[in-house]
């Protein structure tokens, strides 16, 4: 069913194509609602009773990544499947693609789940992409903590599998340290990266089609805060047009190389001296492409869908500036550690303030409740309301 010359899946037939979503978080919520707009129904497979996806979609089907007859009847239900995240278990991927179309594929998946299979890819595609990640050494075992090299410290542990939002990665310094971090680790398998002189971090949206055809959006400078997504900011204040330019470029040559359908994002680090290093790539819509819903064209979710039902990709075009604030469940909880809504009429009333709340019925520290984007026809303008926002909502800059 993945065969480059199907036909495009008509949105707004009757009866409607359903189109499905692995994953019931707010990344396959705003999925959802993006290709209801064009017509289609969807349908989601999570494990979760009560999920942001499962909320709005067409259909909910309760049960595991892995459950056979789940998956079965997904497939049996969706001409075409896409993943709202990468940990999915890519032999479900294989499953699915026996049946309906699958975009990302199991093989693109199964690369952004693996850290050093993503750094060997990485390193295949220099010679066209022109960007190589970070030097780093295995860590399967403890002989391994003997033989990494010296040069790589100091530098970050981080597991092969399963690391995300700052989770699975310690900072170490030296070779002890970093015996005990592995240990602590419990022995899994993991990476080590050599520490580099970051200016700041940046990442790039693709969107690829079955036939080939690609588009890139405009690069978005990011703030990290405790490992977790903070701001993102189009444009970029400090990328210049040539580092916009070589990491546009080399997102495509490695979408390319990975014969990927579907959106893509991939991190770049920006070092002090003006180079690019690739981080990790993200096999799916990302955090930082959320400002695209309201300050492109075209938002990443109308992507994913134009690219999985085989239509036309979608304009790129920015046309507003934009600040975009990740909200975690921190805002809820007050001094006295209860729980309260903030006060969204107040964000509201700030000029192109843009809130996206992702339905999630209870608030814990770090946990991702929504995010607010603020558009503005000048750059300053939206950093202003940002700055406002963050007072609001009592979050230090």
């Amino acid at each position: 069913m993945n065969d480059v010359d199907l036909p495009a899946l008509t949105p707004g037939t009757t009866p409607p194509t359903w189109l499905g979503v692995m994953g019931g978080g707010q990344l396959g919520r705003m999925f959802a609602q993006a290709a209801q707009s064009l017509g289609y129904r969807v349908a989601t497979l999570e494990p979760e009773a009560d999920c942001p996806a499962g909320q709005v979609a067409d259909r909910h089907l309760h049960a595991a990544y892995d459950d056979a007859a789940a998956l079965d009847g997904l497939a049996d239900l969706c001409v075409a499947v896409t993943t709202e995240f990468e940990n999915v278990v890519a032999g479900s991927l294989v499953r699915l693609a026996q049946h309906s179309i699958v975009a990302p594929s199991a093989a693109s998946v199964s690369v952004a789940q693996d850290r050093m299979a993503e750094k060997r890819f990485f390193t295949e595609c220099s010679a066209a992409s022109g960007v190589l990640p970070a030097p780093h050494h295995a860590i399967i075992g403890p002989a391994d903590v003997d033989t990494a090299p010296v040069e790589l410290l100091p530098g970050i542990l981080k597991t092969i599998r399963m690391g995300y939002d700052g989770k699975g990665q310690v900072r170490v310094s030296t070779r002890d340290q970093l015996r005990a971090a592995f240990a602590d680790m419990q022995g899994v398998p993991c990476v080590l990266e050599k520490m580099l002189p970051l200016a700041y971090e940046i990442s790039v949206l693709v969107a690829r089609g079955a036939d080939g055809e690609a588009v890139v959006y405009p690069i978005a400078e990011n703030v990290h805060r405790d490992g977790v997504l903070f701001s993102t900011t189009v444009p970029g204040p400090n990328v210049s047009a040539q580092s916009a330019g070589l990491a546009q470029e080399a997102a495509l040559a490695i979408a390319a190389k990975l014969a990927y359908v579907g959106v893509l994002c991939i991190e770049f680090f920006v070092l002090r001296d003006g180079s690019l290093v690739v981080n990790e790539m993200a096999p799916r819509p990302h955090n930082s492409g959320h400002y695209t819903i309201d300050a492109c064209v075209t938002s990443q979710f109308e992507q994913q869908v134009r690219a999985m039902a085989r239509l036309p990709l979608g304009d790129t075009r920015q046309h507003s500036s934009s600040v975009m604030l990740n909200i975690l469940g921190d805002i809820w909880i007050d001094a006295n550690g209860q729980e309260r809504e903030p006060q969204w009429d107040r964000i509201l009333a700030l000029p192109g303030a843009h809130l996206h709340l992702y339905g999630k019925t209870h608030a814990r520290s770090g946990r991702k409740m929504g995010h607010i984007t603020f558009v503005a026809p000048t750059l300053a303008q939206a950093q202003q309301q940002f700055s406002l926002a963050c007072v609001l909502l009592g979050i230090t800059l």
